[in-house]
Order: structure tokens, then C-alpha cells, then sequence
């Protein structure tokens, strides 16, 4: 059920109405909190990742302040901020239309339906709010006991590594225990209880023990970066934990990652279809219109997750697929991989572009939606991250860490990288290598925690990149 207490009467009851309208049309989601927010208090809330209560950290300042100067010059503006928890919190901003507050409810119905159905993420804490809460405290008790600088640094040094984790892990970990509690079909069932049946009780407590386990962070080679550093390096306690409440909260945000382009799509459909159908007067269908193809709209070279998730739903639609069975089973790269195809390209004008060095505009430079298709599943591919394994913990014999970037294609961004090197060299102790490609060339940089330098090259070697400096667009 919605719970509406803060929001004025006449907004209760049209949640209460488009709620019931959601859920006829097959959506199911939790419970759902509306916050009724001005629009500072939204920046401020979105600049702590959509959580009321975050620890404190120059970063979310940082970002309140471009939030609120993009609100109050008029380049941007937040219409709704939803949050996956159990129950499911949701903002609406109080300088929002009477039409805008309906398009919000129903986008965050179907936002929370996505939440709870989706497989990627099915793993995730589902009282994130107070596990958030948790943390802040804890972390805010450190500043109290070992100051503000010294927390503040060790923070942000570990705030600067939240992308070395393995986007496929929770997954992983959640499929092998849901294999192992409950076979899915009577087949399996079957040969399962066999299997309990004629083992030993020694042998079916070590089958269970490996299947309830977590992976084990400290194996090599290992994408889990933090989740090897909370475990092996050499740190203060209130450190350790710091690292681990970031490593899990990277974590969280994973599924959002991986998804984005379908959540916002399967969303933005439903609250088309919720509202054309059923909620707006004849007068708002203008306004409608207008605020949801302002949403959807894109430019030259650029990809917005609207417009290309919402074509992609409808697609699916026409060409006769389950829409909740997709809804459940994929993430963007395997919805795309399986729905686009070249009638969609060519009807969602789904082209490469280039600048054109005379103009500087973006122009499209190639129409083979094979090449296109390929080149968008390489740029969303681990959540849009490139891969970065740590492969050897003590390198050269000196207890240096060493990590080899997955190529597929992308470069790194060979500033950001030494800084983050810089910043793992820092937490380890010890000097940190990284081995990547650039202009198809093997290279090896370094750091000490001070210094950046590159060394020679890497016996490494892979595929140099393709279709550099082209760029899909939906």
C-alpha cells in the first residue's frame, strides 16, 4: 500500500488512486513512502545518493552546491527521486504541477515495481535507509574520537576507490545460494534429494557449506578490489570498517548501475501508459506531452536512458515479448543484445556519430546498426566500468599489489587512473602497478602513493580499440 501522511489531501488521494491503477495493470511492488519536499531540500537529499542520512563528506557538499545552482539558474531541475528499500521512499517536490505530481507517482510505481522484480537486484540490503543510518553514525563516532582531518582523509582516499569491486558478484553469491536452498524445476528437485539422500552427513554439510559461503575476497585474481583491501590490508579498526561500509554501499548502487537504460525505460512506459489511459484530464494531455518528450529527448552523440529504454519497451511490446519477464531477467547489455535489432535502429534513429573537425558538431558518421549494436554493448558493459583485476599481491617480492585492466576495447583515462593508483598505493602502503592498453600498446604505470610514472612496457597484450571517437546516440 502508499503511504501519503505528508503530502496535502488532495495529493493523497491521487496516489492512493494511481497506485490502485498501477497495480490492475500488473505492476507489484512494497509498500511505497511519499516525502513532500521543496526543492532544496530534494538537492539536498539526491546529493546524498536519495538517502535522508549519509556520513558527512566534502563529495556530497560538492555536489548539493552544482544541484542547487543548476535549480536556481534554471538548467536543471529533479521532478522525483526514488529510493530501492523495503518500504520504497519516494520524494515529490512541492513546486512540481498538479500533472507533474501524477507523471512522478506513476514513474516511481514503476520504478518500484522494477526494484523488486528484477534479478539483478534481488540480492540487494532492502532497508538500505537504515543500514545507511548505521553507517553515518558509526562514522560520525570516529570523527568524535580520532578527528575530523585524519577520518576525512582516510575517507576520501577510500571514497576514491568505490569502482574496484566486481559488478557480478552479488549475483553470483545470491544464484549459488538460491541453486543450492531450492532446485528450480521437479527434475532437479529430483536428482538433488538423490544426491542429499546418498551422500554421507560429512559430505552434505561440506556441499552446504560451500554453497551457503560467500567468495572468498583474498583469492587471486580477484575484481573484488575493497573487498580484498577490508580484509588484508594493514589498517586501524575504525579504518577497516570505514572501508567496509563504502564497500558495501558500492555495492548497492551496482544493480543501478547495470540497469539504468531498462529501470528508466520500463518507468517512464508505465507512467505513459497509467497516465494516457486512465489519470489525466483532456486538459493535461498538453502538458504531458510536453514535460515527457522534454524527458525523452536527445541530442547528437549523446544517449539518454529515457528514450532508449522506453523505444526498447515498446518494441519488445510489438514484436510479441513478455514485458514483465524481460523486466525480470536482464540487465541494459542482454535487454539490448536481445531486442535491438535493424528495424529498431533505423526507426529509433539509432546512428554513430563523430565531430566534424571543420564545424565541431556532432554529425552521424555510420548507420550499420550491427557496429552500433556491438560499440553500445562494449560502452555499457560492467555498468559502463571498465574492469580492473587485482592479480598478484606481493609484485617484484615487495608486497606490491599489481592489477591488470580488462581491455575491451575502451582506454582508460590514464590521469583518473594514476590518481586512483595513487590513492591504492596510499591505503596499502606499499607501491601499486597497473597494466592497461593504450593506442593498442602495452603499458605499466605506478605509483607509491605519491609519485605517478609509467614504466616499461607489459608483456600483456589484447585487441585494440574500435571505432575510436564514435559515439552511438538514441
Amino acid at each position: 500500500m502508499v503511504r501519503t501522511s505528508s503530502l496535502p489531501p488532495v495529493l493523497q488521494q491521487q496516489a492512493i488512486d494511481i497506485e490502485a491503477i498501477a497495480r490492475a495493470s500488473g505492476l507489484d511492488f512494497f509498500d511505497v513512502i511519499f516525502e513532500y519536499l521543496d526543492a532544496r531540500q530534494v538537492n539536498a537529499v539526491a546529493a546524498y545518493g536519495g538517502f535522508p542520512v549519509r556520513y558527512p563528506s566534502w563529495r556530497f557538499g560538492m555536489e548539493y552546491e552544482r544541484l542547487d545552482k543548476g535549480y536556481s539558474w534554471g538548467l536543471s531541475k529533479i521532478y522525483e527521486l526514488v529510493i530501492n528499500n523495503d518500504p520504497t521512499y519516494a520524494y515529490l517536490v512541492r513546486a512540481n504541477s498538479a500533472m507533474e505530481q501524477k507523471l512522478v507517482m506513476a514513474h516511481v510505481f514503476g520504478h518500484a515495481d522494477f526494484f523488486k522484480h528484477n534479478i539483478w537486484f534481488s540480492p540487494s540490503e532492502r532497508r538500505m535507509v537504515d543500514v545507511m543510518a548505521t553507517g553515518a553514525t558509526r562514522v560520525r563516532r570516529y570523527i568524535d574520537t580520532y578527528g575530523q582531518d585524519r577520518v576525512d582523509e582516510f575517507l576520501d582516499g577510500v571514497l576514491a576507490l568505490d569502482n574496484l569491486i566486481d559488478p557480478y558478484l552479488p549475483l553470483r553469491e545470491a544464484t549459488s545460494r538460491r541453486s543450492f536452498v531450492r532446485p528450480v524445476s521437479p527434475l532437479e528437485r529430483a536428482r538433488h534429494s538423490f544426491a542429499q539422500a546418498s551422500a554421507s552427513p560429512e559430505e552434505r554439510e561440506a556441499a552446504e557449506e560451500r554453497a551457503l559461503s560467500q567468495e572468498d575476497p583474498t583469492t587471486l585474481p580477484t575484481l573484488d578490489v575493497l573487498g580484498f583491501l577490508a580484509e588484508e590490508a594493514d589498517l586501524a579498526e575504525w579504518q577497516r570498517d570505514i572501508l567496509r561500509i563504502v564497500r558495501q554501499e558500492a555495492y548497492y548502487f551496482v544493480p543501478q548501475r547495470m540497469t539504468k537504460i531498462m529501470n528508466e525505460g520500463w518507468a517512464s512506459f508505465w507512467h505513459s501508459r497509467i497516465l494516457t489511459r486512465s489519470v489525466l484530464g483532456a486538459d493535461e494531455i498538453v502538458d504531458f506531452a510536453d514535460c515527457h518528450s522534454g524527458a525523452t529527448a536527445t541530442q547528437p552523440g549523446q544517449l539518454n536512458p529515457y528514450k532508449l529504454g522506453i523505444d526498447l519497451f515498446r518494441h519488445a511490446e510489438e514484436t510479441g515479448h513478455d514485458l514483465f519477464q524481460l523486466r525480470a531477467l536482464h540487465n541494459d547489455v542482454s535487454f539490448i543484445d536481445k531486442l535491438v535489432d535493424e528495424e529498431f535502429a533505423a526507426k529509433s534513429e539509432l546512428f554513430l556519430y563523430s565531430k566534424n573537425p571543420r564545424t565541431g558538431r556532432m554529425e552521424v558518421s555510420g548507420r550499420d546498426w550491427q557496429k552500433i549494436k556491438k560499440q553500445l554493448l562494449c560502452e555499457l558493459a560492467s555498468g559502463g566500468l571498465p574492469q580492473i583485476e587485482l592479480v598478484q599481491r606481493d609484485f617484484g617480492g615487495q608486497g606490491e599489489l599489481l592489477l591488470r585492466h580488462r581491455f575491451d576495447g575502451r582506454e582508460l583515462q590514464l590521469d583518473q587512473a594514476g590518481e586512483t593508483l595513487r590513492s591504492l598505493a596510499r591505503l596499502w602502503g606499499r607501491t601499486c602497478h597497473l597494466e592497461t592498453l593504450i593506442e593498442g600498446q602495452p603499458l605499466r604505470i605506478k605509483s607509491d602513493g605519491e609519485e605517478i610514472s609509467r614504466v616499461e612496457q607489459s608483456p600483456s597484450a589484447s585487441t585494440p580499440p574500435a571505432g575510436e571517437g564514435e559515439q552511438p546516440a538514441a
